[in-house]
């Protein structure tokens, strides 16, 4: 029997990702098969999809994180249409999100309860067992981590879920107090998240930091005290200024910039919460001295969504996470070329999806 076909943007090599007509994933009896409604473009997609991102290319195929030919797109929002003999609790129709990751459920870190650090490390899009969403449809594994979406979310929204879980975990990874002074240096999509969930700990101060206006703007309609613009005013001195010369508490950093991560070294008081989200292209440079000697430095990272779907999904239904504005374009996955250059290159740009066809 000839294969049902389906288009799929496959990534090859960094700038090398072609729209093709590839067979429709085929389901076990514990796995799911969504026809996808759209795929959010992270911005890690361009970075690895149109840039030799180190970190997941590797130097060579011994060091490679991911296996090309791939169908990539981690936040995807689809509808079920297809479920396996074993699967309960399921429904033809109903719309779904799979968390980023696809736990092994065996590893130490899977057992201790710390799936988003699984050991495998298997995430949609990345990995040949585990195709992502740029794609018609698109398989959930047996292992993945299903959540259903009401249909009262907007389809904006729904593909909005993933990145919001990026961003409330690493806004708990902040333990964020009511006498705190924070600050997320970045405020695209997942550090608007940020801004909402930090805005809900009622922090004495609230501040944003980005360099684009339109982001500046939707930082304070989401719940941020005041915002600065780094190229405007020296952010550290302000900071300093509002807190009595000590310094802010939390700072979360969301950008990816080496600026950044030494201003917030720079701005956070002793014994200051420093929360590392933001992915770098390359290797960065930072005195690390402020860690220990300086000031005795918290330092966490952050990474994945853990634990936070659901409470996202909560958010979003009952309005305590805003998401208006954040979604700025949509493209059909034919269109990605465009896509792509709009969300690396347009300053009004904050998230881009893309819809099949």
């Amino acid at each position: 029997m000839e294969k049902k076909l389906m288009n799929a943007l496959v990534t090859y090599a960094p700038g090398d990702n072609r729209l093709e007509r590839v067979p429709v994933p085929e389901i076990g009896e514990e796995d799911i098969l969504v026809k996808v409604e759209a795929c959010g473009i992270c911005a890690g997609d361009i970075k690895t999809m149109m840039h030799n991102n180190i970190r997941v290319w590797g130097t060579s195929e011994a060091d490679r994180y991911i296996q090309p030919p791939i169908i990539q797109g981690h936040e995807f929002v689809g509808r079920v249409v297809e479920v396996g003999a074993k699967v309960k609790g399921v429904e033809i129709g109903e719309r779904m999100v799979s968390e980023q990751i696809v736990p092994c459920g065996e590893c130490r870190f899977c057992k201790e309860g710390n799936y988003g650090m699984c050991q495998r490390h298997w995430i949609y899009g990345f990995k040949q067992d585990v195709p992502g969403g740029f794609a018609e449809y698109m398989k959930f594994h047996r292992q993945g981590i299903h959540h259903k979406i009401p249909d009262a979310l907007t389809l904006e929204q729904a593909a909005l879920i993933e990145p919001f879980a990026c961003g409330m975990h690493a806004a708990e990874r902040g333990n964020i107090g009511h006498n705190d002074v924070v600050v997320i240096s970045g405020l695209g999509a997942i550090g608007q998240a940020m801004v909402s969930v930090a805005r809900m700990k009622q922090p004495k101060l609230l501040i944003g930091l980005d360099l684009r206006p339109y982001r500046l703007n939707l930082g304070m309609e989401h719940g941020c005290d005041m915002v600065l613009n780094p190229t405007e005013c020296d952010v550290v001195e302000k900071i300093k200024e509002l807190t009595g010369g000590y310094g802010c508490d939390v700072y979360i950093e969301a950008s990816g910039s080496n600026a950044s991560v030494r201003q917030g070294f720079k701005a956070l008081r002793f014994m200051g919460r420093y929360v590392q989200f933001g992915v770098f292209p390359k290797e960065i440079s930072i005195d690390f001295n402020d860690i220990g000697d300086g000031k005795e430095l918290n330092i966490f990272g952050s990474h994945l969504g853990p634990y936070c779907y659901d409470a996202v999904i909560k958010g979003m239904m009952n309005g305590t996470i805003r998401t208006d504005g954040v979604m700025t374009h949509t493209f059909k996955l034919s269109e990605f070329q465009k896509a792509f250059e709009i969300a690396e290159k347009d300053p009004d740009a904050m998230k881009v999806m893309l819809i099949p066809d």
